[in-house]
């Protein structure tokens, strides 16, 4: 019998009271994070991170040097850390119907379009920049 793979641990910054930051830390631990919440709000820890409002939802994360803003999905998370790129992270701003965390039955089924913004930072002048890491149609 071979040994279970380490758990991935990630910490997250959310209100005590919000449920989708709940559900999705249950998504984030079915597909293999460990999670440890700080039960605190995440206004303080966007800004430490360095991660501009116009980017903002409801949680931030952070997994290894990475930051997580949002309800991103754990197979975007974990296909950021296989390639690694040179990046703060990885957004979804706001909180679209449908993302995990935000795909209960109170949505009825319901599946807004989002993206999963990465995010970058250039170095000469400190400017955040963000492209399409992937599309959810």
């Amino acid at each position: 019998m071979g040994a279970t793979p380490a758990r991935i641990p990630v910490q997250v910054w959310k209100d005590p009271n919000c449920g989708c930051c709940h559900d999705w830390i249950r998504h984030m631990e079915a597909n293999g994070f460990q999670v440890t919440v700080h039960d605190e709000g995440n206004n303080a820890a966007r800004a430490r991170l360095g991660l501009p409002n116009r980017l903002a939802s409801c949680h931030t994360a952070l997994v290894g040097s990475y930051l997580l803003e949002g309800h991103v999905p754990a197979r975007d998370v974990m296909k950021l850390l296989e390639q690694k790129p040179k990046a703060m992270g990885l957004a979804v701003p706001g909180m679209p119907v449908g993302s995990p965390g935000m795909d209960g039955p109170e949505y009825g089924g319901r599946k807004d379009p989002y993206d999963v913004l990465l995010v970058t930072r250039n170095l000469m002048n400190s400017d955040v920049s963000t492209r399409v890491f992937t599309s959810y149609r």
